[in-house]
């Protein structure tokens, strides 16, 4: 019981690594415009990913706790296993200032480490691991598509307009897009958290049955029962993460793919936004980096291709081609390793 709990608080600990390391995505074009200040950003980014409890749906958390694993051979190891390949990657991306996926790398992680369990017989190849594996690709294209005509209808609709009087007009929309796309990162990532502890809770309800008090509170039937503390607990730690803020990512999402002004910001956002939550309100948990990172992109390529640094690019993609077999080598390995200390 006492190792249950203990890999929920790996859990959560995921999950501030996770705003932590994609803080990024809600703050990078609001810092590298210079709407707001790097600490202002990071409380209104933050404010608005703990928002987004009151106002998303548990799609994507029923899609990570039941469409990608079977559940029949979930035990704690494999759960502790899967967070901690997750945790792994994400601080190596992290150091090196790499915007990778935590949503890969957290479904990564977990299917490695159910492959290490039981064999790749135990991987549900179903609708859910098609769309994830299909977003990894289709997610940046998407936010790339929606930021570029968002920046073509603007510089339509404002082609009579000074730039510099765009941008003012764009300082204050920006706060909005900035809203909008941590309300997005906080709807679809910290779904993915509470799709984790909630398998592992429906894995050890056996160790929680009967229990009174507080206790009684960490029992569930299956994973369609998901307790409002989780949901209160996951969107708290996402929303810490994100104010300690991923400075080194912010640096190179912000300024080092293309340089940003208010307006070309407010495109990037908003598109990005638009694609994560309609993602979200399917259940299909994408990469809220690899999304923003392609809309701005973008932006940049209105301008003119060379606008954009592409070897910056290629190196972020490379990250996002990795992510997904190397959380799960690593979660594999911690797996493996688990099974020898603690008995299942």
């Amino acid at each position: 019981m006492t190792y249950v709990l203990a890999i929920v608080l790996i859990a959560f600990a995921f999950d501030f690594i996770n705003g932590f390391h994609d803080s990024a995505n809600a703050i990078a074009t609001i810092v590298g415009t210079r709407v707001l200040s790097p600490f202002a950003a990071v409380v209104w980014a933050a404010t608005f990913n703990f928002a987004a409890v009151f106002l998303g749906s548990t799609a994507v958390a029923k899609a990570v706790s039941s469409g990608f694993v079977d559940q029949a051979i979930v035990t704690p190891n494999v759960i502790c296993a899967g967070l901690l390949g997750a945790i792994f990657w994400n601080l190596i991306t992290w150091f090196f200032g790499i915007p990778s996926s935590s949503s890969h790398a957290i479904i990564g992680g977990f299917s490695g480490a159910a492959v290490a369990k039981a064999g790749f017989s135990v991987l549900i190849w179903g609708t859910k691991f098609k769309q994830t594996l299909s977003f990894i690709v289709l997610s940046p294209m998407i936010g790339m598509a929606i930021g570029f005509l968002l920046m073509v209808l603007v510089f339509n609709l404002f082609q009579k307009v000074s730039p510099r009087r765009v941008d003012q007009i764009f300082r204050p929309g920006q706060l909005a897009s900035s809203a909008l796309m941590s309300i997005a990162h906080g709807t679809n990532d910290a779904q993915k958290t509470i799709g984790i502890i909630v398998v592992l809770l429906a894995a050890s309800k056996a160790k929680f049955a009967g229990q009174t008090g507080v206790m009684s509170m960490f029992y569930i039937e299956d994973v369609k029962n998901i307790p409002a503390w989780v949901k209160l607990g996951a969107f708290s730690c996402i929303s810490l993460g994100t104010l300690f803020g991923g400075w080194r990512i912010v640096h190179t999402m912000g300024s080092r793919i293309t340089k940003l002004r208010p307006v070309s910001g407010f495109c990037a956002e908003a598109g990005a936004a638009i694609a994560i939550l309609t993602a979200s309100s399917f259940g299909i948990p994408v990469s809220t980096t690899h999304t923003i990172t392609g809309s701005i992109v973008g932006v940049g390529a209105t301008n003119r291709l060379s606008a954009v640094r592409w070897g910056v690019a290629r190196r972020i993609v490379w990250a996002w081609v990795l992510t997904l077999p190397a959380a799960a080598t690593i979660a594999a390995v911690v797996y493996l390793i688990l099974a020898r200390l603690i008995a299942e």
